[in-house]
């Protein structure tokens, strides 16, 4: 493979469309909203290229209005599962050698192409079948899924760079930054386009292969940017599209001696199901595979006295429910100074009172449905606890309905115990928790705060005062992989904030930068000696000569 370095143009990041009235991209994403809801597809799965229709069949709905049908999908099983592997590494070989340049210009004109033609398709696919509104999915399948592929693009190069320092005379010593022998295998998750396009993608402008999993509640963007790719000039079989259920897809790849990796999105119970899996079956893989994943959050925010009262509101409105809450790094649970809490409180209930829910069609809607009657029972069940303990008190919010959509009201839970249900668990739903702790506790609620949850994915301290910031980046290093400071805990942008979590949060391998393509390079060292050794023997051993020579370098290694 040609290694050879090009500069590429300065990188930048895709700019965010605002969709205010009036303005071109308001008009032009009304309309393809209305003839997405109004058009019936039939989603195949795509395998080496070809589209594959299956017997067995699903729907894909509105979350919004859930007797509405988008699109009638195949689903996948174990026949689809087992002739996709054998078209990966059928086109693993030619994939592998092409040269790095080739893979780039698929992938940068495929961004392209997000920023133009399918800006507005991508869009609205997310809208409708994820319940996003148009600023939530803007930012997410437009910006950030252009985001991840330019700036991948980039770190590849950054990474094909690093070579060894040291080439002493007559040697050369160079790295070749091999893809994974086998396939990867990409799970994706249904709460951003973006990530479900970044989980193949980025394996592939490695060099891999891939078998894809969308979630089955987000089947109609990911078909979309699977078309995207295709028409970017991807080649068949490099990444195999496979909606289906977890089990009848998931069983037969962790099974393959030729799986190679793992790129994970989703619940931490999964994600430990898959690597316990693939410990107990290590045996029979032809390599380790590489795990790469991130998984939940109980993600915070610790308010100090000397924080801005209006900066907090707005932050713990947003952080908590914006996307109604379905962000792994959605702020979930907070810690209030008694001081502050009066004012915070006035300020959140004024807002939350003006947030509306409703159809994503309707631009006035701040939030709209979660995305099924499975997360609709579960995010209720908690706020249902709430309301029966004797501890916590129902603030804000509380009401839900599915009659015609899956809609659960801005949550707010005030706790008199920092150790209760919905301060510890991951909830995914529009439900935030408040403590309210004494102002000279502060100290105490950061160690709290460190140890009340097994997630370590984000977190935010809101404090003017300096010391009061330090010690909380100090106390709390381990409790976040992405810690922000008089800001919400949500909103990492591509280039500028690479995301991840730890402890139960996942492997905390970046996406969003060139740690986590690394983990799709199996590197090989090629080490090159143009003036081979003629001799066995090395100065040490002539014992009638008690003079120094220079030992060559290449013959200098132990190993």
């Amino acid at each position: 493979m040609d290694n050879a370095i090009l500069q590429m143009p300065k990188i930048f990041n895709e700019p965010v469309y605002s969709y205010a009235p009036g303005s071109p991209e308001c008009s032009q994403i009304h309309g393809e909203l209305e003839a997405q809801y109004n058009r019936k597809l039939d989603i195949p799965l795509i395998i080496g290229g070809r589209e594959v229709r299956t017997t067995r069949t699903a729907k894909a709905v509105c979350p919004h209005e859930h007797r509405h049908v988008l699109a009638t999908r195949s689903v996948a099983g174990r026949g689809e599962v087992a002739r996709a592997i054998d078209a990966a590494l059928q086109a693993g070989t030619d994939w592998g050698n092409l040269c790095w340049e080739d893979r780039a210009a698929i992938f940068l004109k495929a961004a392209e192409l997000i920023s133009t033609k399918y800006r507005y398709i991508l869009n609205a696919a997310t809208m409708l079948n994820q319940s996003k509104n148009v600023f939530q999915a803007e930012i997410d399948s437009a910006c950030e899924m252009a985001d991840f592929l330019r700036f991948n693009v980039w770190y590849m190069q950054q990474i094909y760079r690093d070579q060894p320092p040291c080439n002493a005379r007559g040697i050369w010593n160079r790295v070749d930054y091999r893809p994974l022998e086998g396939f990867v295998f990409a799970i994706t998750p249904f709460n951003f386009t973006a990530i479900a396009g970044n989980l193949p993608a980025a394996p592939a402008l490695m060099g891999n292969v891939v078998l894809w999993k969308p979630s089955s509640e987000a089947v109609l963007s990911a078909y979309h940017l699977m078309n995207l790719f295709t028409e970017a000039g991807l080649p068949p079989g490099v990444i195999n599209f496979l909606p289906g259920p977890g089990a009848e897809v998931c069983d037969p790849v962790l099974a393959n001696r030729h799986l190679a990796g793992i790129h994970f999105t989703g619940g931490t119970a999964t994600f430990r199901s898959i690597w316990t899996r693939i410990g107990d079956n290590i045996g029979n893989y032809r390599t380790y595979p590489r795990l790469v994943g991130e998984t939940g959050g109980k993600d915070f925010i610790v308010v100090h006295a000397s924080a801005d009262v209006e900066e907090v509101a707005t932050g713990a409105v947003r952080g908590a429910f914006e996307y109604q809450g379905q962000k792994c790094s959605a702020a979930s649970r907070m810690y209030v100074p008694a001081s502050l809490w009066k004012s915070i409180r006035e300020k959140m209930l004024a807002a939350l009172s003006v947030i509306t829910l409703g159809d994503v069609r309707d631009f006035r809607h701040f939030m709209n449905a979660v995305i099924s009657e499975e997360a609709f029972d579960r995010i209720v069940a908690y706020i249902e606890r709430a309301r029966k303990s004797a501890n916590a008190r129902i603030i804000f919010g509380g009401k839900a309905d599915k009659t015609h959509g899956y809609f659960i009201e801005p949550t707010v839970i005030v706790t008199k115990d920092p150790a209760c249900v919905t301060m510890c668990e991951e909830i995914f739903g529009p439900v935030l928790t408040i403590y309210v702790y004494a102002d000279n506790k502060y100290k105490d609620i950061l160690r709290l705060c460190d140890r009340t949850s097994d997630y370590a994915l984000t977190g935010a301290v809101f404090a003017r005062d300096r010391n009061a910031i330090a010690l909380a980046a100090d106390t709390l290093r381990h409790a976040a992989g992405n810690f922000y400071i008089n800001d919400k805990p949500t909103g990492a942008v591509v280039g500028q904030q690479p995301f991840g979590g730890a402890r139960a949060s996942g492997t905390n391998d970046k996406a969003g930068s060139f740690l986590n393509l690394l983990r799709w390079t199996s590197p090989r060292t090629i080490k090159e000696a143009f003036c081979p050794a003629t001799d066995h023997r090395y100065p040490f051993m002539e014992a009638s000569d008690h003079g120094s020579r220079e030992v060559s370098s290449h013959s200098r290694s132990s190993r």
